[in-house]
């Protein structure tokens, strides 16, 4: 098997993922085009588990959390909430569970049902598969800040994953990261690169190669994931280490 350099593979995947840099956004919500619409939508879809999470944790039931994070999205996107925030200082992070906690304080058992409808749809929340992670994650013990934070950096992990895979299998190569995602979680010291030579068919010297090659690219689109969450110009390691003690968190 032919390994392709990682560099290539970014190449040939470029565009696939459309910039959803949270300044950009903030920008489309000043003027009243479809365009801002699809990005604020895109972003609801993006990182509403986190916030279905916080929900959970705060004391709701399953369909009392579903109907109050729908709710919060129809607000968010009908109100524009977006537009009044300010790009200069605020992370996506804060700004969304900020905003979930005041939506929440002034939220009362009511039918939610009720209070649906407007100019948006609602989002496609598989709730199912929500309580299930919900339920599954060695966290959920947390504080709902905690567990907010926790979500929020396993979130953007996933998207990770999604990007690079989606990056190997445009260039051909899908075959290839299915055999290399498993060294993604493996300490540098204890990876098997006799074995990642065998499943991949090249040499252990090429085997390293790609190995080293797919890591870095990880890290590369890690940051640009956070980076897009964060204002222009802010400190994306220090993002970075705090995402990582969110995962520790248990």
């Amino acid at each position: 098997m032919k390994v392709e350099t990682t560099k290539a593979i970014s190449s040939t995947a470029a565009g696939l993922f459309p910039q959803t840099h949270w300044s950009a956004v903030l920008a489309a919500t000043r003027r009243p085009a479809p365009e801002s619409t699809a990005a604020l939508e895109r972003i609801c879809r993006t990182y509403w588990y986190p916030l279905y999470a916080y929900v959970r944790r705060s004391g709701q039931s399953p369909p009392d959390a579903e109907d109050l994070t729908q709710e919060f999205f129809r607000l968010l996107l009908e109100k524009r909430w977006l537009a009044a925030a300010d790009p200069e200082k605020g992370r996506l992070r804060t700004f969304l569970v900020t905003a979930l906690k005041r939506f929440l304080a002034k939220e009362r058992r009511r039918a939610s049902a009720q209070r649906r409808g407007g100019a948006y749809a609602h989002l496609p929340l598989d709730t199912a598969a929500a309580e299930s992670r919900y339920a599954a994650d060695p966290g959920a013990a947390l504080a709902a800040d905690q567990v907010f934070d926790r979500q929020w950096a396993l979130t953007l992990l996933e998207l990770t994953v999604e990007r690079v895979q989606a990056e190997f299998a445009s260039a051909g190569k899908a075959g290839e990261f299915a055999v290399l995602k498993d060294f993604l979680t493996v300490s540098h010291n204890a990876i098997d690169y006799p074995s990642a030579a065998r499943l991949l068919g090249v040499s252990e010297v090429a085997a390293r190669v790609a190995v080293h090659r797919l890591r870095k690219r990880f890290r590369e689109v890690y940051r640009a994931e956070i980076s897009q969450t964060l204002p222009v110009g802010a400190d994306v390691d220090a993002e970075v280490r705090y995402l990582a003690s969110a995962l520790v968190r248990s």
